[in-house]
C-alpha cells in the first residue's frame, strides 16, 4: 500500500504525519547543536543546553506552569507516572485511582501494593468512563496520599473533570496526579487553577513531537524521590545527586533532538490554539460516530453521539475479530488503526469488551474529513461480508 493511499487513524498511540517545523527543528539539532547539554561551557553544549530551557518555557506556557524547572523531561508519560508514584508513595500510603487507568499507572501501583505494602482503591466509572466525583470523596481515608486521574480515556475517549477532582484534593489535603497522555495539547490544561500538584505527559502525541519525549511536573511544594541516579552535569563533585530542579529528576544525558522537535510541536499548538485542535477533533469523532451507528452489528465505545470526548472512537462490530478488522483496514483499504486491549483492561472491563478487545480509531489536527469517511465506508463494506 503506498504512502498516498495510507489513512493513518491511530493517533492515540503517537501523532503522525509531525509538523514539518518539527522535522526541521529534530534536523538542525543533529547538525548545530548536537553537543552534551550542560556538560561543557562550549558555544554548541551551550546552544543544547538552550533547546531544553527554551522547550521547558513553551511547555510552561502551555500548562501555566510558573517555574520551567519544575519540568523534568522523561522519555515518556510512562517514565513521569513512574517517577510520581515510585517517588511519592510510602509503605502504609492509600491511592484513588479510576477504572480507567492506563497499565502505565495500573502496573506501578500493584507493584508497590504487592512490594511495599500500599493500599489501592479504583473508584468505578460507569460503562462510558464517566467519573462520579462524590465515589472519590467516599473512598478518601486517613491515609489517602495520593489521587491518580487519567484526563481521558485511551479507550472511550472519555473526560474527567480534573479541575473538581483538584478542589476536593486540595480541600482534603491530598497530592492529584494527572496522567495527560490523551489531553496533552488537545484539552486545556492549566496546573494553577485545576489544582494539579503532579503532570505526567507525552510530546509524541497531541504535542505532535518525537518519539522519546514527554516529562513530568512537579509542584513546587512536592519532593520525590528520584528513582534515576547519575550525572547531570551539575555538583559533580558531590557524591549525592543534586537537589536542585531540574537536575534532581534527569540524571544521564538528554535527549537534545527530540526535545528541539518538541518546542516546535508545542509552538505549533500554541499557534493553532488547544481549542481549535480539540474542536477539529471533536467534530471529527462526531462525524465518524454517525456513520458508524448507522452500521448494522456495530458498537461504539464511551461517550454518546453529542457528548464531549477526544479524538478516540472505539467500536467492535457483531462477528468480527477486532484483531482481524484491524488487519483488513490495514492491508485491503490502507487505514490504520490499533485492536486488542490498548493496555488498558480495567476499562475494557468497564466497557464490558474484557473478553473480546475493540478497535480504537483515533483521529489527529491533520486528519481529513474525507479520512474519517473513508473508515465508516470501510467497515460498512467489511460488515458486508460478515
Amino acid at each position: 500500500m503506498s504512502e498516498e493511499t495510507f489513512i493513518y487513524m491511530d493517533h492515540a498511540a503517537t501523532s503522525w504525519p509531525k509538523p514539518l517545523a518539527v522535522v526541521e527543528a529534530v534536523q538542525h539539532a543533529m547538525l548545530h547543536d548536537a553537543a552534551n547539554p550542560g556538560r561543557g561551557s562550549h558555544r554548541m553544549a551551550v546552544r543544547a543546553s538552550r533547546v531544553l530551557f527554551d522547550t521547558r518555557k513553551r511547555l510552561s506556557k502551555l500548562f501555566h506552569i510558573k517555574n520551567p524547572n519544575d519540568i523534568a523531561f522523561m522519555p515518556n508519560t510512562t517514565a513521569g507516572l513512574n517517577l510520581a508514584i515510585k517517588g511519592l508513595l510510602n509503605p502504609g500510603d492509600h491511592v484513588i485511582a479510576t477504572s480507567v487507568e492506563h497499565n502505565s499507572v495500573r502496573r506501578p501501583l500493584e507493584y508497590l501494593k504487592h512490594a511495599g505494602g500500599i493500599d489501592v482503591t479504583y473508584v468505578d466509572t460507569d460503562e462510558e468512563g464517566s467519573l462520579n466525583i462524590d465515589h472519590v470523596a467516599e473512598a478518601i481515608t486517613g491515609r489517602t496520599k495520593l489521587i491518580i486521574v487519567n484526563h481521558s480515556s485511551n479507550l472511550l475517549g472519555s473526560i474527567i473533570p480534573v479541575d473538581r477532582i483538584g478542589e476536593l484534593a486540595k480541600a482534603k489535603g491530598i497530592k492529584l496526579l494527572v496522567d495527560a497522555a490523551q489531553s496533552a495539547g488537545i484539552l486545556e490544561l492549566d496546573v494553577e487553577s485545576m489544582g494539579i500538584d503532579l503532570l505526567a505527559f507525552p510530546g509524541h502525541k497531541g504535542l505532535l513531537g518525537p518519539q522519546g519525549t514527554g516529562g513530568l511536573y512537579i509542584h513546587p511544594d512536592v519532593d520525590l524521590v528520584p528513582q534515576l541516579h547519575g550525572g547531570t552535569g551539575s555538583q559533580s563533585e558531590a557524591p549525592e545527586q543534586p537537589n536542585v530542579r531540574p537536575d534532581k529528576y534527569e540524571a544521564g544525558t538528554q535527549n537534545t533532538p527530540g526535545l528541539a522537535g518538541l518546542k516546535a510541536g508545542v509552538e505549533y499548538v500554541l499557534n493553532e490554539t488547544v481549542q481549535k485542535i480539540h474542536t477539529k477533533e471533536w467534530l471529527l469523532t462526531q462525524r465518524m460516530m454517525e456513520g458508524l451507528i448507522a452500521i448494522d452489528g456495530i458498537k461504539l465505545l464511551g461517550p454518546k453521539l453529542g457528548q464531549q470526548r477526544t479524538g478516540i472512537v472505539s467500536f467492535v462490530a457483531e462477528g468480527i475479530d477486532p484483531s482481524e478488522m484491524s488487519y483488513i483496514l490495514d492491508q485491503h483499504y490502507g487505514i490504520a488503526v490499533r485492536a486488542g486491549f490498548h493496555c488498558t483492561p480495567l476499562a475494557h472491563g468497564r466497557a464490558g469488551t474484557l473478553g473480546t478487545g475493540a478497535v480504537r480509531a483515533s483521529v489527529g489536527c491533520f486528519t481529513a474529513e474525507s479520512e474519517a469517511d473513508a473508515l465508516v465506508d470501510a467497515v460498512k463494506e467489511i460488515r458486508k461480508q460478515y
